[in-house]
């Protein structure tokens, strides 16, 4: 599934071709991915001007001059195409601009999902109104997390993935992260120290904002805009690596935790 650094760079690479042009057409062909297209998707977007482009948590924001805001999360496969040769079979959302630009949601799997949501409602739309911080913003501080997680007894890995602690935090990032500030992922959230969050809460941002800078990790069916790869996966230190040496000399080991592999060093991690 994209994460966070994959929907950023999705929104970067889209805002190049998008910001400031006059939607001259869009078109679905199809009537749902997870859920059905707003039935007014096509009349509310056609001739609309592109204001901006945001992300909240997964999902990418297309904002317009309508005072509407297109809302796409990427689910599982899907990605975005710009200038695509030929429109595909899963192409299932093709967007025309003024200045000749096609831009193509393409979504095998179709876990993926289209909104529009009145832009100054949009912190009060649902998927939006329950989520944590941003791990890239202000709110995201040791202080925060000493107050999520005390007293808690669920695993420190698990209670990162709770969006409602850290919004757009993913599986991958969050073992990463982990790794980078030797926090042992089955470690009680109420027992995480603060020396242990001053260390996590920098390692977090650092290692999205490391995969940002190298264009997310292609995992699966991910790829930029563009159509190029992203290439954070090369640097992975645990993620995907079991059996494989940790930086400290020490072994990755795999786990299972709330249904999801958890990757780490038993060595450095504790």
């Amino acid at each position: 599934m994209p994460e966070l650094p994959e929907v950023e760079t999705t929104v970067r690479g889209l805002a190049t071709v998008l910001e400031g042009q006059v939607v001259s057409r869009l078109a679905v062909h199809r009537a749902d991915l997870r859920r059905p297209f707003p039935v007014d998707l096509a009349q509310a977007m056609t001739g609309a001007r592109i204001t901006g482009l945001s992300r909240r948590a997964k999902y990418g924001l297309i904002h317009t001059d309508r005072d509407r805001t297109m809302v796409f999360h990427l689910g599982m496969s899907g990605r975005w195409r710009i200038d695509p040769g030929e429109i595909g079979k899963h192409d299932h959302l093709v967007m025309e601009t003024g200045n000749g630009h096609v831009l193509a949601l393409n979504d095998a799997r179709r876990f993926g999902s289209v909104d529009l949501v009145d832009t100054a409602g949009l912190e009060d739309w649902p998927p939006f109104a329950a989520l944590g911080p941003e791990p890239l913003g202000p709110g995201l501080a040791p202080a925060h997390l000493a107050t999520a997680f005390k007293d808690r007894i669920a695993a420190v890995k698990l209670l990162l993935l709770d969006q409602r602690i850290v919004a757009g935090l993913g599986n991958i990032y969050v073992c990463e992260a982990l790794n980078r500030a030797r926090i042992h992922p089955e470690r009680e959230g109420g027992m995480v120290t603060r020396p242990m969050l001053n260390r996590l809460v920098p390692e977090i941002r650092a290692v999205l904002e490391e995969s940002i800078a190298a264009g997310g990790s292609t995992l699966r069916d991910y790829a930029r805009p563009d159509g190029e790869l992203g290439y954070f996966a090369k640097d992975w230190r645990v993620y995907g690596r079991e059996g494989a040496p940790c930086v400290c000399g020490g072994t990755v080991e795999r786990i299972v935790q709330g249904g999801r592999s958890t990757f780490f060093c038993p060595r450095c991690q504790k």
